[in-house]
């Protein structure tokens, strides 16, 4: 078990862009591993291979009560989308903030697993929202961005503040 150090909002590390997995060997296993277990000491439902520096185009999301039902997409595609859901978002980068953020309610998505197999999942309701929310991280977006620049600024001065104060 490995727990692997999540960046935080505003390191710029988030915001570069994720590059399609090309190799799926023991190596990528490993870091879906560490990257489960990383998730699930932070506490959190859903965690993005660029949240722990890894510029591969891969996240994993459990949103199961008792963390036993993990999910793995390597290179995901938004497929379909139907509606609009507003919920609270947070964010393992950015710790201890949650702010309303519109999505689609209704999806579908066209992904690989850790071992190159191409599925397609229909989510709705948190699952969506969760889909959503990693697959931004892909490319370099974070929730906050759906907010007022005055949010934004506000939530930086805190998560500066924040790192300040944990180093």
């Amino acid at each position: 078990m490995t727990i692997l150090s999540i960046l935080h909002f505003p390191d710029p590390r988030l915001r570069q862009q994720t590059k399609p997995v090309t190799v799926f060997d023991d190596e990528l296993k490993v870091l879906k591993d560490d990257m489960l277990d990383t998730m699930y000491a932070a506490p959190g439902i859903g965690l993005a291979a660029i949240q722990v520096n890894v510029l591969k185009s891969m996240m994993v999301i459990d949103i199961s009560e008792t963390k036993n039902d993990p999910l793995c997409f390597v290179n995901p595609e938004l497929v379909e989308h139907d509606g609009l859901i507003k919920t609270d978002e947070g964010c393992l980068s950015v710790p201890a903030i949650y702010e309303p953020v519109s999505r689609y309610e209704k999806i579908r998505v066209k992904a690989q697993d850790e071992l190159g197999e191409w599925f397609e999942l229909e989510a709705d309701g948190l699952l969506s929202v969760c889909i959503q929310h990693e697959m931004d991280h892909l490319k370099g977006k974070l929730f906050v961005d759906y907010l007022t620049e005055m949010k934004r600024k506000r939530i930086r001065k805190k998560m500066e503040r924040y790192r300040r104060e944990t180093m």
